[in-house]
């Protein structure tokens, strides 16, 4: 069954929710084709992912690496391949349900009908739309947003989300093995490269739900990556034309 559209879910440990995302996805009226990039999680995820392919042939496909090597990391597996599989549309999602996979309709419609670049889902573009975070963590994730945006300049209200589509022409304007950061701060590198480079970017309201099953990957040096790196991020572009 073709598509033009291609979801990346990296995980690590994600057993719990890996069957069901995937599920999810597959049920959706339109038809999305699926990339999980796992990390060779120890509790079996690629191996569930390998026993539903039979399920789901020539729609959901798998890449395994050898270690945790960071979000980032995975992510740019999964557009290289993409672009090699002539996707037009590329998405990014959580394994955790964070993301309403519903929401990916949403997305893929802000670029093919209003003509996004870069579609963001965006938990801060309608007031505060997050379920089960504490407050400290809604607090540090919105001061974060806040505080990129004034360093970097961009209108964006989300700009450290990791709910996504990129139409292909970005992806491919963006050198993917010079981008620098792999935590958090991945996602505002990208975000920041597409805004120089003059892309259309949009918002669409999502509610982030935070996850019910597995762990969290959060932790200090990622929010430190985070903050440090968007300073970095906004020297370097004074001077590279790398970007």
């Amino acid at each position: 069954m073709q598509s033009d559209s291609l979801v990346i879910i990296p995980t690590y440990n994600e057993i719990e929710n890996v069957e069901a995302i995937i599920s999810a996805v597959f049920e959706l009226k339109k038809t999305f084709h699926l990339l999980v990039v796992d990390d060779n999680s120890p509790d079996g995820t690629a191996q569930k992912v390998k026993s539903l392919q039979a399920k789901f042939p020539e729609r959901l496909h798998l890449e395994v690496r050898k270690e945790k090597s960071g979000l980032g990391t995975a992510y740019i597996h999964g557009f290289k391949w993409a672009l090699e599989h002539d996707y037009e549309y590329i998405f990014e999602m959580d394994a955790d349900f964070s993301h309403n996979p519903r929401d990916l309709i949403r997305l893929y419609n802000a670029c093919v009908s209003n003509g996004a670049g870069v579609a963001i889902g965006s938990r801060y573009v309608n007031g505060v739309n997050v379920v089960n975070w504490p407050l400290q963590r809604i607090l540090l994730s919105y001061g974060a947003s806040v505080y990129v945006k004034v360093v970097t300049g961009m209108n964006i209200h989300d700009p450290t989300a990791g709910f996504m589509c990129y139409k292909r022409e970005v992806i491919e304007s963006i050198n993917l093995d010079n981008i620098k950061f792999i935590g958090y701060a991945f996602q505002i590198e990208m975000k920041f490269k597409a805004y120089l480079k003059k892309f259309k970017i949009i918002e669409v309201p999502i509610i982030f739900k935070d996850r019910t099953l597995g762990k969290s990957k959060m932790n200090g040096k990622i929010i430190n990556e985070a903050v440090f790196g968007v300073l970095a991020l906004k020297w370097r572009s004074f001077f590279s034309n790398s970007f």
